[in-house]
């Protein structure tokens, strides 16, 4: 047991050590570079485990049954957020080949009809929390909304039907992603899902 108290201190010490002023695209590029443990040898030729220990953002008023459902969410949802980016650029090197509209609006249906039929049960399977943070990581992974995706790729009509339909299940498809405001909290836990630690 002392032991253990002996390292959660070192491993606390070190999160304070840690530099506060550094801005947010450093601190990312930190994060994400980071791995978890590596290791080296020593003057004397022993081998050492150095742990590069990630920054953790503290909120006062954090919830720890709230931040456990986030963590949740995470990983379910962020590798359909990353699937959905890589779609989304494969369906714009597409569109790039195609010359007549016409042509256009048929193979973006096409498209549409086989999501729809491939992803329609995962999201039956969602919650409203999880359909929430999946909008968010779109927003994240792609730079556009989910309403601007589908409003360029098909048409505002079908966007703005889209979103009556989101708005009536609680969701809302112009939601955007802010990293260092709102989604501060989320932005750490995606940049930990990526560095492998959870």
């Amino acid at each position: 047991m002392k032991r253990f108290v002996h390292i959660l201190l070192v491993a606390l010490m070190l999160i304070v050590a840690l530099p506060t002023d550094a801005s947010a695209q450093s601190r990312r590029q930190r994060v994400t570079g980071a791995s978890a443990a590596r290791w080296s040898r020593d003057r004397n030729g022993d081998s050492v485990l150095n742990i590069t220990l990630l920054p953790i953002r503290i909120d006062e008023g954090i919830d720890l049954e709230k931040h456990a459902r986030m963590v949740r969410a995470v990983k379910k949802v962020y590798p359909l957020a990353k699937e959905a980016a890589a779609r989304l650029d494969e369906l714009e090197l597409q569109l790039a080949t195609i010359d007549r509209k016409k042509d256009e609006r048929a193979y973006t249906k096409a498209v549409e009809d086989a999501l729809k039929e491939e992803i329609t049960p995962m999201l039956w399977k969602m919650t409203r929390y999880e359909g929430k943070i999946l909008i968010k990581l779109i927003d994240r992974e792609t730079d556009n909304t989910v309403f601007k995706i589908i409003k360029d790729v098909r048409s505002g009509f079908v966007a703005g039907f889209y979103q009556t339909i989101a708005r009536l299940f609680g969701a809302n498809l112009k939601l955007e992603y802010d990293p260092e405001g709102e989604d501060a909290v989320l932005e750490q836990i995606v940049q930990y899902y990526n560095a492998g630690l959870l």
